[in-house]
């Protein structure tokens, strides 16, 4: 294993560490009811994805990712002096069990944190338990914003960082009439309101909205709808196996990225994988990580990433996501010389990393992260060509408070 990656991450904890108390502070419980295991040589953290069902064709690969910085931090002498110990629990793709599990790892437990969920559906429902336990949540997956619990970290990007910066991309780049297609919860639905929002604002048009349930593999009616309504552009927000189904019988009925281009926010190399690159080249995915991101951190990622779980791996933007939310949790412990919810919480403030897709930073006002936000284009062997890129890191805008088409959409509730 190089260690070069591994050496960066190190020297933030060490020097977080200097302004830490003393690790002996380490064994205090976090407070409220989810008090923390960290008694001997060793802490609990929760693992909790879906690793069955619809949504398992992403989570697994989130699992690995956070097991592979657990081991890696292990290696290097672990948090404060003990070792990681993962606790892992199966969401299945069903939202009250995320809630039914992230109960267990807090009340029964005691892990110290959890690294979790997918779906916002998923994140709603754990909310209330981390908020109510005052357990903590590290969550790594994009998601559709106008959210901020004291009790979750955000290592996905939130609208601003995604969707906004997507959607002026395709009407400058691509056209201005929108077809929209998501999934049936949450996420796609708020979404598909700040794209109307935004897309009106700017003088396009949105042409048509389609929902579909979790798991839905019959996409004929809805391609029929496209064809009828003759978008300039689809904006994908399905997620799970729906893709393999949708772009599949997109491509069955003859429509390329020349005729309508689709950009997904939730379709990245691992689904690419499970969907076909043949199926999807020239498609275009918003995110703030590839794994052709050409940095020097992010070589030595990929390479032990492909030497833990086999060369037909990959990594992608949740992946990197998930990885890189162990460490800054690693990182706020020693910073603050504890594994307490409430001073790993104020000590994350301001920590700042250099992640396999560059420098990644908490806000410690919103908990979400400054990241950099790139659009690539599919390419034949399953990686993106990265065609745009924001430059540097974006400040987090949970609310949209910075755009006044938002109107009411930016209004914290």
């Amino acid at each position: 294993m190089k260690k070069g990656f591994l050496v960066l991450f190190m020297m933030v904890l060490m020097l977080a560490a200097c302004s830490s108390q003393s690790s002996e502070s380490a064994s205090e419980s976090a407070s409220g009811s989810s008090s923390s295991e960290s008694s001997g040589d060793t802490i609990k953290v929760g693992i909790l994805h879906s690793l069955s069902g619809t949504m398992a064709i992403s989570e697994v690969s989130l699992r690995d990712a956070e097991l592979m910085a657990i081991e890696e931090i292990n290696a290097n002498g672990g948090v404060l002096g003990k070792q990681i110990e993962a606790v892992i629990e199966d969401g299945a793709s069903d939202w009250p069990t995320f809630a039914e599990k992230a109960t267990k790892l807090l009340q029964q437990d005691k892990v110290a944190t959890v690294f979790g969920g997918w779906t916002s559906a998923s994140r709603k429902a754990m909310l209330p338990v981390f908020e109510q336990n005052n357990g903590l949540l590290w969550y790594p997956v994009q998601y559709e914003g106008m959210e901020q619990s004291p009790n979750i970290f955000y290592t996905g990007a939130t609208t601003n960082q995604q969707i906004v910066p997507a959607v002026d991309w395709l009407l400058e780049n691509v056209g201005k009439d929108f077809f929209l297609v998501g999934s049936d919860y949450v996420f796609p639905r708020t979404a598909n309101q700040i794209i109307n929002a935004q897309v009106k604002a700017k003088g396009g048009k949105v042409v048509a909205e389609e929902y579909t349930a979790m798991g839905h593999t019959d996409y004929n009616t809805v391609i029929n709808k496209i064809k009828s309504a003759k978008p300039s552009v689809i904006f994908n927000t399905l997620n799970g196996d729906s893709n393999v189904a949708f772009f599949k019988q997109l491509s069955d009925a003859g429509i390329t990225p020349d005729d309508i281009p689709v950009l997904s926010v939730s379709v990245a190399e691992e689904e690419i994988r499970g969907i076909g690159a043949d199926v999807l080249e020239g498609h275009y995915a918003a995110w703030n990580y590839y794994q052709t991101t050409d940095t020097a951190e992010n070589k030595t990622f990929v390479e032990n990433y492909k030497k833990k779980y086999g060369d037909d791996r990959v990594t992608g933007d949740p992946i990197e996501a998930a990885y890189n939310a162990v460490y800054l949790w690693a990182a706020a412990v020693e910073k603050a010389g504890s594994i307490e919810v409430d001073k790993v919480k104020e000590a994350a403030d301001g920590i700042e990393i250099n992640a396999p897709g560059g420098t990644v930073k908490i806000d410690g006002e919103t908990q979400h992260l400054y990241k950099t936000v790139r659009i690539g284009e599919v390419q034949a062997d399953g990686q993106f060509k990265e065609v745009w890129n924001s430059d540097e890191p974006v400040k987090p805008d949970p609310y949209l408070k910075s755009y006044e088409w938002a109107g009411e959409l930016g209004q914290k509730k």
